[in-house]
């Protein structure tokens, strides 16, 4: 069964540190892991890897906090935030994945839940100022 500190160190990751390595995935994934957020949906090791590698292609530098981690049974909840710089400017993320384990202890479902209009187009010149507005008019 995965544990709170494997789950911490794999979520930690400051601005200017590499990333997990594929033997670090590895170690907590499993080979059939079914992976989902916001903007894609990933079957498979190779392709979870992967999306995690476009992501860090995509961006000048990436970085994760933990926050509260909750461990039980066959199922993890981890509460992170996540920066991302792209062309000087940062967009925040705060989250939470709900990781599912298999019988073997390994994670098999990977699920995201964050915000992703509000920090992706909130930052930027004209858009940003539109989509404030947008999220006023839904939210008292």
């Amino acid at each position: 069964m995965v544990e709170k500190d494997q789950l911490r160190a794999l979520f930690n990751k400051p601005y200017g540190a590499p990333s997990p390595s594929e033997a670090e995935w590895l170690k907590l994934y499993a080979d059939d892991v079914h992976f989902s957020d916001p903007t894609q949906e990933r079957d498979g090791f190779g392709a979870f890897l992967k999306a995690q590698e476009e992501l860090i292609k995509r961006c000048d530098d990436v970085y994760v906090k933990p926050g509260t981690i909750a461990v039980e049974a066959e199922s993890a909840f981890v509460e992170w935030e996540m920066g991302l710089k792209i062309k000087g400017i940062e967009f925040v993320y705060p989250g939470t994945s709900r990781l599912l384990f298999n019988s073997a202890g390994k994670i098999c479902d990977h699920r995201d839940y964050f915000d992703f209009v509000g920090p992706t187009f909130g930052p930027l010149p004209i858009l940003g100022g539109f989509v404030r507005w947008l999220y006023k008019r839904f939210v008292a």
